[in-house]
């Protein structure tokens, strides 16, 4: 038994092979390291709050200072002065990486590793297991998820017997689909994706952990676990440990989390820099300080990811005191939109300067939601549209992208096929630089639509995404209820960041009397009119009004007196508030499990009033 940490009732008994002797040990060794953890996210807070009440924009560091956290100056950290990590052979091709949790809501062994057998027989280089995101927190389910990479990782018996079905399964829709199998040698095609894990960030707190009466880092839960759990057989089987790290703001909390690897790699005894860590870039403060993260670090760091819903929310979420800046409708938000077309090229740059040893870094390019299917020329348009997503992101010297689903990996991955090159590391950009120009490029708005149709789509999806989540469908397929029943419009595979952006697109138009670019007759809106409280009002009402309605496909049946009243609870609640919630997922991890209106709208009005107070979020499991 462990003596700081407080498990929930039974759950050690219910997970010994999660909870293993070797996994509980590294948790005590990482828990000392929470404090400073907590210290951190109060400085986030304080430095939002600072720059909302002041005005006050983010800048570049001081090149003559030192990164908190280690002994690289940032003059030093940019001029690539440090030892940077060699790429492991099995991320030198890293084409197509797909995501997804390795398991489902409420299901037994049997039912949720078949999502670990499908990743792994997908034909994708690499495939992120996700903690986060996309990984429902109901019940047991981070747990589930640890426990099902385990078990595939080790080829258990169960998994094998899986794999093999599932196997027949994707062949018999490739063969209808693409008109060929995709997969000769089952057993041998489990070894092609290199496994890599997505840890929770460091916002989170676990839901099954406490230290000392308070709530317990979900980061560190993730990574004690997932290390000390299947080092031993990756390891032997010539595999690496890969992690991707989430919703870093800072260089600091890079180093943080430096500091996390390497404590755990001395309580394990493994050689510094045996785990291998990609950060993905989805809070605009990266962009400012993108050589200092790769440089905190260094011993570990192999790439970054460039995401959009996340990165969107964060620039909106840090310019909210900013009433000039108002974004368009999400559609216009594009990779080659304004100030993500810079975001994008500080990336590539950064990834392609050489550290002190000549190496460089890979870029792994963003998300492609759509699932192939739905009808015909609904399918054709889409998978056209993902087809030339991919090529641009390849032509602008990504060395791969993500996917959502399985079945966009033998899609999209002929775009790297066709030109044969492993990576792009090393391709010649130029050098980063850091002047007042290039930090005007990283809030850059341009001309596009804002319109009532923009209107419905950000609360239709936001209130569908909520209902998921509390279900425990952290990954969703979702469209706008406008096109439910409509085979021409496909669902796009959405987690957590499709909501975030939503609210705090949302929040920004209705706080900063967005004007609407276009007339619309059904509201009687003209152009040139701004989102008033009383538009926003009517619109949830209507957009809730055809969720209740909608079929048992596209809203079940069993949330529409449940979950999908209080998803509609917090939507109102956030984008009405003054003060604007740091996350929609606090609001929604804290109403878990709960399914009454009155329960749920007291637990958002403590949240908002403590946060109010003095920026305290309710992050812990109010049901431990």
């Amino acid at each position: 038994m462990t003596h700081s940490l407080e498990f929930r009732a039974g759950i050690l008994a219910r997970y010994k092979d999660v909870y293993t002797p070797e996994a509980l040990r590294a948790l005590e060794a990482l828990a000392p390291l929470d404090q400073r953890r907590r210290e951190l996210m109060a400085q986030r807070t304080a430095r939002r709050k600072r720059r909302a009440e002041q005005g006050e924009r983010i800048t570049f560091l001081d090149p003559a200072s030192l990164i908190p956290g280690t002994q690289i100056t940032v003059a030093d950290a940019r001029a690539g002065n440090f030892d940077g990590a060699e790429i492991p052979p099995d991320l030198t091709r890293q084409w197509i990486q797909g995501t997804g949790p390795a398991t489902k809501p409420r299901s037994d062994v049997r039912s949720g590793i078949r999502n670990v057998a499908y990743a792994l027989l997908s034909g994708a280089d690499g495939w992120m297991f996700d903690g986060e995101d996309a990984l429902g927190q109901v019940d047991t389910m981070s747990l589930d998820n640890h426990r099902n990479l385990k078990l595939a990782i080790a080829r258990d018996p169960l998994f094998l017997d899986v794999a093999e079905e599932v196997a027949s399964e994707m062949n018999r829709w490739a063969e209808g689909f693409l008109g060929h199998p995709i997969i000769a040698d089952w057993r041998g095609q489990l070894d092609f994706t290199t496994v890599l894990y997505r840890a929770r960030g460091l916002h989170l707190d676990d839901r099954h952990i406490r230290l000392q009466g308070h709530g317990f880092s979900a980061s560190i839960a993730d990574l004690a676990l997932y290390v000390a759990n299947n080092h031993e057989r990756l390891r032997a089987a010539g595999r690496s440990l890969v992690l991707y790290l989430p919703k870093i703001q800072t260089a600091e909390e890079a180093a943080f989390w430096n500091s996390l690897l390497l404590a755990l790699e001395g309580h394990l005894g493994l050689p510094v820099g045996t785990i291998k860590a990609y950060v993905l870039v989805e809070q605009i403060e990266q962009c400012f300080q993108l050589m200092e993260i790769r440089a905190a670090l260094s011993p570990h760091f192999v790439g970054f990811n460039t995401g959009r819903w996340d990165y969107i929310n964060s620039v909106s979420d840090a310019l909210a005191w900013d009433r000039t800046f108002v974004n368009p409708n999400i559609q216009s938000i594009t990779m080659t939109y304004g100030y993500m077309r810079t975001y994008e090229d500080r990336v590539r740059r950064a990834m392609n300067t050489p550290d002190r040893q000549g190496r460089f870094a890979l870029w792994q390019g963003g998300m492609e939601p759509n699932i192939p299917v739905g009808s015909e020329a609904g399918v054709a348009a889409s998978m056209k549209r993902a087809v030339a997503g991919a090529e641009r992101e390849q032509r602008e010297g990504a060395s791969g992208k993500w996917v959502a689903h399985w079945k966009m990996v033998h899609i999209v991955r002929p775009v790297w096929e066709r030109v044969g090159q492993d990576n792009q590391a090393g391709r010649a950009f130029p050098a980063l630089t850091y002047g007042p120009e290039d930090a005007a490029g990283l809030t850059r708005l341009e001309d596009a639509p804002r319109t009532i149709a923009g209107a419905r789509d950000l609360l239709s999806v936001a209130l569908q995404y909520g209902n998921a989540f509390l279900r425990g469908f952290q990954a969703a397929a979702l469209k706008p209820a406008d096109f439910f029943g409509n085979d021409d419009v496909l669902y796009l595979m959405e987690d957590m960041a499709t909501g975030e952006i939503r609210l705090s697109i949302l929040w920004e138009w209705l706080h900063k009397g967005a004007t609407f670019t276009e007339a619309d007759a059904a509201t009687g809106t003209a152009a040139g009119d701004a989102f008033t409280p009383a538009l926003f009002a009517r619109l949830l009402d209507e957009e809730y009004a055809k969720l209740r309605q909608a079929g048992n496909r596209d809203v079940h049946d069993d949330s529409k007196g449940t979950t999908l009243p209080i998803a509609r609870a917090i939507v109102q609640t956030y984008v009405q508030s003054d003060t604007k919630a740091p996350w929609y997922v606090d609001l929604l991890n804290l109403n878990l499990g709960v399914e009454e209106l009155a329960v749920a709208e007291a637990r958002i009005a403590r949240f908002l009033e403590a946060f109010r107070k003095d920026g305290t979020r309710m992050t812990e499991n109010q049901d431990f």
